[in-house]
This record gives C-alpha cells, structure tokens and sequence, in this order.
C-alpha cells in the first residue's frame, strides 16, 4: 500500500532564503505517516485508545533538491518493513514527478508506558492490517 499526502508549503516553513527548513521534513513525514494509519484502517487515535503506541526510534532524511515556499509536494508513504517489535516507513517528497527528499522512520510498537509488545501477539487485528499493507 502506498498513501499520498499532499503538502502546501507555507512561508513559516521556510528558512531566510525561501527554502524548507531542514526541521520541518520531519513533521511532513509524521502527517504523512498518520494518513497511511487512517488509510491502514487504524488511525493512530484509534491504536492509541487500544493502548498501542508507535514511538519513533530512528529517522533518516536525505535531502536532494530544495523545496521552496510556495511550492506543493506530494509525499508517498509506504511500510517496508515489519516485525511484531518494529515497522518502518519510507517517504518520498516529490514536487511534479522530481524526487525531491527521501527518508525513513523505525518505530516500536509499545503499550501506555512505551514498553515494547509483539504487536502479533498483543494486537493481531492490527499486525494483519500492517503485513497487508506491505503486501498491496
């Protein structure tokens, strides 16, 4: 499955020189990986009321070309990878078919006290929307 979360650019993002701030990439990809949960069939409101929490671990951003104020990017969102302890995501920014920004983010899966749960054991219903992501 892969989700598309389109992005305007809005000037508080820029730095002096129009360009996105290296800070705000992050924040994209969060809002991109909250569509995927709701297009998964399990937006975070909805894991976190079942007590299942998805803290990030690791974030990885490359950055090749600059994306600027008053631009509009679309952001592809896909699951790569997936254990009953972890999934990562995977985010290209793109602005008009042009790679702009590739990234990463490894999360655990954790219960109210952000200790880690298998997620196959604790969860299934959820785990299987996960693994049929990673599948379509």
């Amino acid at each position: 499955m892969q989700s598309l979360t389109k992005i305007e650019v809005r000037y508080a993002e820029t730095d002096q020189m129009g360009v996105v701030h290296h800070s705000v990439y992050p924040i994209w990809f969060e809002v991109a990986r909250t569509q995927f949960s709701q297009e998964m069939g399990f937006p975070y409101k909805k894991m976190e009321k079942m007590g299942l929490f998805l803290p990030v671990r690791e974030l990885s951003i490359k950055y090749l070309e600059p994306v600027k104020y008053g631009d509009t990017v679309i952001i592809e969102t896909k699951a790569v990878r997936l254990t009953p302890a972890r999934i990562v995501f995977s985010y290209r920014v793109l602005l008009e078919n042009h790679l702009m920004t590739i990234g990463e983010t490894l999360h655990a899966w954790t219960n109210r006290e952000l200790r880690p749960v298998n997620l196959k054991k604790v969860f299934p219903q959820v785990y299987e929307a996960a693994l049929k992501s990673l599948e379509t």
